[in-house]
């Protein structure tokens, strides 16, 4: 039976000189040779990008993990059917997704998580969600991402969104694959794309537009004060 730990995603010095001189394409092929070795450092190439996603879609960290393992699995039963029609890349994060989109419709409800107990353990994903919320409603993103209250009205924003949505906002923002990586990943048009991170975008500035909004009548009211302050007789 084949099992993988993502606990320890730092493969062995060797296994990292094996990895920088041989792409994807020549992993799956050692792979379908029975080459156990190649699989492994498939998993440690892709282990933390596929629980960044699984996380970003998730919020929870032991879910994510379970899904990662999933993933692999299927991968590791399905590889020697692996066309190469798409990139082995988008093809491994098309079915991450898609776990999470099915462990998602399978949620009769989704009940309110912990912040620290939850986000906590993948800052860069929150950092990236953060960053792309916050700059794109001109404010302060360092001063933003310290904020832990800010961390948990992204993630109830994020919660109210719809599974296809929480999906291309994790592969766009985290990821950062372009339309058309995120098209072949989905497997749907790069309009179709485009059009779901319109309405997701929106959806998320709109849940979080009374928050931002204190955080920048916060700012003037700083600004004002300091202007005050060093205009006041010494």
């Amino acid at each position: 039976m084949f099992v993988f730990k993502i606990q320890n995603p730092t493969p062995p010095a060797n296994d990292e000189d094996v990895s920088d001189k041989l792409d994807d394409q020549n992993l799956v092929q050692r792979c379908r040779d029975g080459d156990k070795h190649a699989f492994r450092i498939l998993v440690a190439r892709y282990q933390k990008k596929l629980f960044s996603i699984a996380f970003g879609m998730l919020h929870h960290p032991e879910d994510a993990l379970d899904v990662v393992q999933e993933a692999f699995l299927k991968v590791h039963r399905y590889l020697p059917k692996f066309q190469g029609n798409s990139s082995f890349y988008t093809w491994i994060y098309r079915i991450v997704v898609n776990l999470c989109i099915d462990f998602l419709r399978k949620e009769s409800r989704h009940q309110a998580m912990d912040y620290d107990d939850g986000i906590q353990h993948n800052s860069e994903t929150q950092q990236a969600l953060e960053g792309m919320l916050l700059c794109s409603q001109a404010v302060d993103p360092i001063k933003a991402l310290k904020n832990k209250e800010l961390g948990q009205h992204i993630i109830k924003a994020i919660e109210t969104l719809s599974p296809n949505h929480r999906a291309v906002i994790s592969l766009r923002e985290i990821e950062g694959m372009s339309y058309e990586e995120i098209a072949q990943t989905l497997e749907c048009s790069k309009g179709t794309v485009m059009s779901r991170l319109h309405h997701a975008r929106a959806k998320l500035r709109q849940q979080l537009q009374q928050y931002v909004d204190v955080e920048k009548t916060g700012d003037k009211s700083e600004e004002k004060g300091g202007v005050a302050e060093s205009s006041s007789p010494a």
